[in-house]
């Protein structure tokens, strides 16, 4: 049957058509199911959707569809009804409980990337594994698929040295200092990194205050050739692009049961030879103790040694917000100030020990004062500003030249004692709800972290806000929570009473 175009404009990470129900009868086809649009040689899977009083000559397609096929308005196309993808029946396996071998899971995968998978179908099988763990073979396969299914970036560089961090704490602005300290010590260091999705700011955000992150595999390439090192968004590029797809899935089910062969695959697919990936261990984190983050260190180690890649897992404590900010513009401040040894202790304290176990990877000894005196000595700036440069962005930038949020709220000590909690939880969610982090200017600043003495009326916190109808919001949560508790520790032992298992903080360690 064929078909007028008609775009409508809207996208949703999968193929998608509306045709009448009358068309639907005709082709034999439900909503949901397939069909498989063609045009001037190039052809399409889309999931269909039924609908009353389209004209029955013609086809609304989305985004993808009209991108995947480079249609123009009005263009006629060729329909027809197709069978499910063979990946199905791997998904039902999976349903089932029955693990999957390396060329069910590649199958999967190129269905994912190609979008022959429905909303529905991709969902069903992601919570499987949410619901019954991923074994160490699977992840690798599924890392190994994520990159044989994508771009890869090429470089004929090696060591090629990266890290990642799994996240859980607000302000972990670490990757703006170890990259440009690894590669103004003349090693090579390709970041692709993510945006917030419920972060106040991911690391992408940060970076993009200071220069253009939304680079081209070529333009990523060209910038590493040039400095050693990048800082980029890694949505744009089409490295691993069936993790992508599966991200949107999880992120509004708060689940993440890919996140070692998501992490993996886009190190593998830019040529990473030694990793180091950042475990915060507290309460609010993503881990919550030493016998978690022991159990999958040892997953992470495994799939790299079969990715031919060394990994090091750093348990770093995460107990309260890296630094003393969390928002895109106060978090790039914050690590412009670090890299000339002006910033927070902590901040310098962990990018330093990070970029010291890249170090000690790859042969050299006493890794962290190395790295520490690359921050001292300005060497590290300097390469930052050289990144900015290459990315397109201002290689003078200041401090004062970044703005932020000019509507503020003070959050002030009810009483004398000492900071015995922060919440991560709530930190992150008060940037949030300031407007972080599409508004950059937005985010929370802290006066006093764990163990500080602090005064009755001494500002122990400020939200920053660039609209002030989302401070009032701010303002309003700030009645019903608590996000920094003070007392003395003999004084108040029992904090809340709840309904659930606590969980238990951790102190620092290192897996070596």
């Amino acid at each position: 049957m064929k078909l007028i175009v008609k775009r409508i404009g809207f996208s949703s990470g999968i193929p998608q058509v509306i045709i009448d129900d009358s068309v639907a009868e005709a082709l034999g086809v439900k909503p949901h199911d397939r069909l498989l649009v063609k045009y001037r040689g190039k052809e399409i899977v889309a999931e269909v959707n039924v609908a009353k009083e389209v004209p029955s000559s013609s086809i609304l397609v989305n985004e993808e569809v009209w991108g995947g096929l480079e249609l123009q308005e009005g263009a006629e196309v060729e329909v027809l009804a197709c069978e499910p993808p063979l990946s199905l029946r791997y998904i039902r396996d999976r349903l089932k409980g029955i693990r999957l071998g390396y060329d069910e899971i590649k199958t999967i995968v190129k269905d994912i990337v190609a979008g022959r998978l429905t909303e529905i179908e991709l969902t069903a099988f992601i919570v499987s594994y949410h619901n019954d763990k991923m074994s160490v073979d699977e992840a690798y396969y599924f890392s190994r698929a994520m990159v044989e299914t994508g771009r890869v970036l090429g470089l004929d560089r090696k060591p090629i040295l990266d890290k990642h961090s799994i996240g859980g704490i607000p302000g972990d602005k670490t990757t703006l200092l170890v990259v440009p300290i690894i590669a103004a010590l003349g090693y090579t260091i390709p970041k692709t990194s993510s945006r917030a999705i419920t972060s106040p700011a991911g690391t992408a955000d940060r970076a993009e205050v200071l220069m253009p992150v939304d680079l081209s595999v070529e333009e990523m390439k060209e910038a590493v050739l040039k400095t050693n090192g990048c800082i980029v968004w890694g949505g744009a590029l089409q490295l691993a692009p069936a993790d992508d797809k599966i991200i949107k899935i999880e992120y509004p089910l708060s689940i993440d049961p890919f996140f070692i062969p998501s992490i993996m695959a886009k190190k593998k697919s830019v040529g990473a030879t030694h990793v180091v990936v950042d475990m915060p261990i507290g309460m609010g984190a993503k881990i919550k103790n030493e016998e978690e983050a022991y159990y999958t260190a040892r997953e992470f180690i495994e799939v790299g040694k079969r990715l031919g890649i060394n990994v090091r897992c750093a348990l770093t404590f995460g107990e309260q917000p890296l630094g003393y900010t969390a928002g895109p513009s106060l978090e790039a401040r914050e690590a412009l100030q670090a890299l000339r040894s002006i910033g927070p202790k902590d901040l310098i304290d962990k990018a330093t020990g990070i970029a010291g176990l890249l170090l000690e990877m790859v042969g050299l000894q006493g890794g962290k004062a190395i790295a520490l005196e690359a921050l001292k000595s300005g060497k590290a700036e300097r390469k930052l500003r050289e990144i900015i440069e290459a990315q397109g962005g201002d290689p003078n930038v200041s401090v004062e030249d970044i703005p932020i949020g000019s509507k503020k709220f003070i959050l002030r000590a009810d009483k004398e004692g000492n900071v015995i909690r922060v919440d991560n939880r709530i930190i992150a969610h008060l940037a949030r709800l300031a407007g972080a982090p599409r508004d950059k200017g937005a985010g929370v600043v802290l006066y006093a972290k764990l163990g500080d003495k602090v005064n009755e009326g001494d500002p122990i916190l400020e939200v920053r806000a660039e609209i002030g109808s989302k401070l009032r919001i701010v303002e309003k949560y700030l009645e019903n929570v608590k996000p920094i508790s003070i007392g003395r520790i003999h004084e108040q032992m029992l904090l809340k009473s709840i309904s659930v298992s606590p969980v238990v903080g951790g102190e620092i360690y290192i897996i070596r």
